[in-house]
């Protein structure tokens, strides 16, 4: 009996196969690939403050000599593989924030803008097609922050076509910022070109009349919004501004480009980026604070920090480093 029946399951495999050879083939794994990633956004809370990272994309910049000014590209490199990122290549991410305190929608500096979204064909400027996906009405944000004058902060204020982006927001920006890129004479005494060409930035998208009609400066160790204390954090820009922001027990450093990305100016607070303005007194000023955030343990939102941006630092060795923190799937 038993040899009969293995007969007859060998004779049905073989026509099983047989037949499976004749039927067409079906690729169930052969979908076409997506090609893009989701859409950029994430949320958290301080206290009662909804905080919603919106990714604007990403720039990548060769790593050369002029790079790290005190520091060789073959450290630099080496930093980004003990990061598990491609040496030769800096990327830096940009991550806006709006705020939802409840009274009001505030936008927290805006990225590369639009027009860079149709030049970058997409890898940066995504700011407006990210708060679309997050459900964000640009006609809805009540307060703009800008926390220094550099291009992926304002320019995302102007659309493509030099209209406003967020036409019913007031502006609220740093009054030592303002006074020195809106000076004639600082513009004149320019140091290098990158700082000239900031100030003819600044012209396009600080002077245009509409940005004019809503701006309104801000002092440092003031709040700018209830519960949002500006900080000074001089040395990448003149008025470079961070922020405290708390509600409840709840507290986050919004630090702006203190520190610029985590796994090179975090982990070497000592090397001076090209991109600030006064490196001396940006190292000072990343000292200083980042001794202050792992001393109380305060979480920190980077604009430049790896989307969603926002984490710890602690110390390491002569330095610090970033811990970034775990994805919450609740808000």
């Amino acid at each position: 009996m038993t040899t009969e029946l293995s007969r007859r399951g060998l004779l049905s495999s073989a026509a099983a196969l047989a037949l499976a050879a004749a039927l067409p083939a079906q690729g169930f794994a052969a979908a076409p690939a997506a090609g893009k990633q989701a859409a950029g956004f994430y949320r958290y809370k301080v206290g009662d403050i909804e905080v919603t990272v919106l990714s604007d994309g990403i720039a990548r910049v060769p790593v050369t000599e002029a790079f790290v000014l005190n520091v060789k590209p073959d450290e630099v490199n080496a930093a980004l593989r003990e990061a598990y990122m491609e040496p030769g290549v800096f990327i830096g991410p940009y991550n806006p924030i709006v705020l939802n305190t409840g009274a009001k929608l505030v936008l927290v500096d805006m990225g590369t803008g639009e027009a860079n979204y149709i030049a970058s064909k997409g890898v940066a400027g995504q700011l407006l097609a990210n708060m679309a996906a997050a459900g964000i009405d640009p006609k809805a944000i009540d307060t703009i922050i800008i926390s220094h004058y550099h291009g992926d902060h304002i320019n995302g204020l102007l659309k493509a076509d030099n209209s406003l982006a967020f036409p019913n927001a007031e502006v609220l920006v740093p009054a030592p910022e303002h006074k020195y890129w809106t000076d004639a004479g600082e513009e004149s005494r320019s140091p290098t070109p990158r700082i000239a060409d900031i100030f003819k930035g600044v012209r396009r998208v600080i002077g245009n009349a509409e940005v004019m009609k809503r701006l309104r400066t801000y002092e440092w160790d003031k709040d700018v919004i209830p519960g949002m204390l500006a900080i000074g954090t001089p040395g990448h820009s003149t008025g470079h501004t961070s922020y405290v922001l708390s509600s409840g027990a709840d507290k986050v450093f919004i630090q702006s480009d203190m520190t610029h990305v985590p796994f090179l100016f975090v982990r070497n607070p000592g090397w001076h980026a090209f991109y600030d303005q006064d490196p001396v007194m940006a190292e000072a000023t990343r000292r200083k604070n980042l001794d202050m955030l792992a001393s109380e343990r305060m979480m920190v939102q980077g604009f430049h920090f790896p989307f969603p941006s926002h984490g710890f630092v602690e110390k390491n060795g002569n330095g610090f480093r970033e811990v970034m923190a775990a994805w919450n799937p609740s808000i």
